[in-house]
């Protein structure tokens, strides 16, 4: 398995750093730094006390956690969120409450995402005036057909 180092620097000295809960796993849990709560449908920007310097040639992509959304109704407004290798602010996670009826309260320290790490080449895009043919073409949302 390759492995690549990533340097992380708490902004809160009392923060849980990212870890993996099992072996293999692909996304660090990251933790709310705030006890927040969120009533249906209201979305916020919870800070992780974390920043990160993620390589060039690399990015990071801020995921919900499955079991707190099919428990508790959260996710993450722009799953997935994108950070650039050189963004140095804080990681911050910007929540919503899909639940309709019942507020959700997140508590300080709650892992409530997952940071992703991916290699992403540089494009080098090409205009040209036609595009090679494909079986699917131009077909869109549906076309392969809906169940």
């Amino acid at each position: 398995m390759k492995s690549i180092s990533v340097s992380l620097k708490r902004l809160d000295p009392s923060v849980e750093l990212p870890s993996y809960a099992y072996e293999g796993d692909a996304g660090l849990d990251l933790r709310s730094n705030i006890d927040i709560d969120l009533a249906p449908f209201e979305r916020a920007l919870i800070p992780t006390g974390l920043a990160i310097a993620i390589p060039d040639g690399f990015a990071g992509f801020v995921q919900p956690r499955s079991g707190l959304a099919i428990k508790r109704g959260f996710s993450i407004v722009n799953t997935p969120g994108l950070i650039d290798a050189h963004y140095r602010g804080e990681l911050m996670i910007i929540g919503i409450n899909l639940d309709s009826r019942e507020s959700i309260h997140i508590a300080r320290g709650e892992r409530i995402a997952q940071l992703v790490i991916q290699e992403v080449p540089t494009v080098n895009l090409v205009e040209v005036e036609e595009l090679d043919e494909t079986d699917r073409g131009s077909g869109g949302f549906g076309s392969s057909g809906v169940a």
